[in-house]
């Protein structure tokens, strides 16, 4: 995703809830993996989760894209 789509997003956060849920889980694994990857060390345990919660942000953002795709390809094309 790139600084494009993500000011897109931004703008459509009030008038597309799916896409407000995405954004708003995504921004919340994004602090979780920021506490994560703020500790020294990593249990097993915690360095598993923080490969889980990775994978999810990244479906996220996918599902983000694809939405902007279908959605709203002549709003990506305009500010590109």
């Amino acid at each position: 995703m790139d600084k494009g789509d993500e000011e897109l997003i931004r703008s459509l956060l009030d008038e597309d809830f799916e896409l407000r849920k995405h954004y708003r889980e995504h921004e919340n694994l994004d602090r979780q993996i920021d506490r994560l990857n703020g500790k020294a060390h990593l249990t097993p345990a915690e360095e598993a989760e923080r490969k889980r919660l990775q994978k999810l942000k990244l479906a996220g953002r996918d599902r983000m894209v694809d939405i902007l795709k279908t959605r709203y390809s002549g709003a990506r094309a305009a500010g590109a």
